[in-house]
């Protein structure tokens, strides 16, 4: 059972549309997910989990102690080491390659601290990087209200790579990014729809013919959509 455990101040955004789809029916089963909701190890009453930044500035950051018990408490679910990451802007941009580099060969899963308000006190960050090899991981150069949002994609990307979470294994491999290519055009009935046919080489039942189609499509929409793609691709194939 591959673990993820959320760290955050809403725990109620979880699972949340990972209810649905293959993921939703994998639940439970194939992969199972917790929280660990911060405010329960806040000092105070009130559960405060931020306080005033030192130096000044806007805004409030959450402090160190409180982020540090509830890491320390979702740690506790496990036997073994999972992978523990740390949603920020500041992070490495998640791809399909730090996916698969976050689920190839763990068994034991993730956990997931997300924070909100200004950020996360710096200490408590370096500790969990030095002690438990913790990564800062990004979503994209823009910025949000919090972790959970980013966390919720980088978790339907990662169990998507489960063993048997999708059947026909080929679905996975072939997919947008796995080759550092967009995905090919994709095709289903009726034949003609509004005047425009189907590909014909989609038709002609000749597999290698169409995977050659496939291959040519893929390189022709990245090399127009994604010269960034494209120009890695093209460095790869050169180096092949």
């Amino acid at each position: 059972m591959f673990l993820i455990t959320v760290v955050t101040i809403f725990p109620e955004m979880f699972p949340g549309p990972l209810m649905y789809g293959i993921a939703g029916k994998r639940l439970r089963k194939l992969w199972d997910i917790k929280t660990i909701n911060i405010r329960d190890f806040a000092r105070d009453k009130h559960r405060k989990v931020d306080d005033t930044t030192y130096g000044g500035g806007p805004g409030m950051v959450m402090r160190p102690d409180v982020v540090h018990d509830a890491m320390t408490a979702a740690l506790a679910h496990y036997e073994k080491k999972p992978k523990i990451l740390f949603m920020t802007p500041r992070g490495e941009v998640f791809s399909n390659k730090v996916a698969s580099r976050l689920t190839d060969g763990n068994e034991d899963g993730l956990i997931i601290l997300c924070g909100r308000y200004e950020g996360v006190d710096q200490r408590v960050i370096d500790h969990w990087k030095s002690t438990h090899g913790m990564d800062e991981i990004s979503i994209g150069d823009y910025i949000l209200f919090g972790g959970e949002i980013p966390a919720i994609v980088v978790i339907d990307s990662c169990i998507r790579l489960i063993p048997d979470m999708i059947n026909n294994a080929l679905s996975v491999v072939n997919e947008s990014f796995s080759l550092d290519l967009l995905e090919h055009s994709q095709y289903t009935k009726p034949a003609v729809w509004n005047g425009a046919p189907v590909p014909e080489v989609l038709l002609s039942g000749d597999h290698g013919m169409i995977d050659r189609w496939r291959t040519e499509c893929a390189e022709r929409m990245t090399k127009a959509a994604r010269p960034d793609l494209w120009e890695r691709y093209a460095k790869q194939d050169n180096e092949r």
